[in-house]
């Protein structure tokens, strides 16, 4: 069963995204994957959150829809971005869904990310972009 508190949490995380995240809701060997990462730890994952916020700017994470049923919380968002490294600064957006598995200590022990798009589009944003 999932804590009633968690999706207020959740919710406030997705809005202050990269800031401020509530790394206590995640138990300490949560597994997290998405089309381009795949590892275990609470500390990996804080830190490609912070990976995130070095090398782009601008982040911003739309939270369209959170639901439950039984140990899992599903997501469906946005995530936009500026790659502000390169000269043309160019605006990415991945819209996707998370599924993530509640521990029966009420804790966050699965995220796992499916893009609506694949790899290839992202990268394609990027240099589709320079042609203005």
């Amino acid at each position: 069963m999932v804590p009633t508190d968690l999706l207020e949490i959740l919710k406030r995380d997705y809005q202050n995204f990269p800031a401020d995240q509530t790394y206590a809701i995640y138990a300490e060997d949560v597994y997290f994957k998405d089309p381009v990462n795949e590892f275990s730890g609470r500390d990996r994952y804080q830190k490609m959150i912070g990976f995130m916020e070095t090398w782009f700017k601008d982040i911003q994470l739309d939270l369209h829809g959170i639901s439950e049923s039984g140990d899992t919380i599903e997501t469906r968002w946005t995530l936009s971005w500026t790659v502000s490294v390169l000269p043309w600064r160019p605006r990415v957006s991945v819209p996707g869904r998370s599924e993530l598995h509640v521990n029966s200590e009420g804790a966050i022990d699965s995220h796992i990310d499916y893009w609506n798009c694949s790899r290839l589009a992202v990268l394609g944003q990027v240099f589709q972009q320079t042609r203005r």
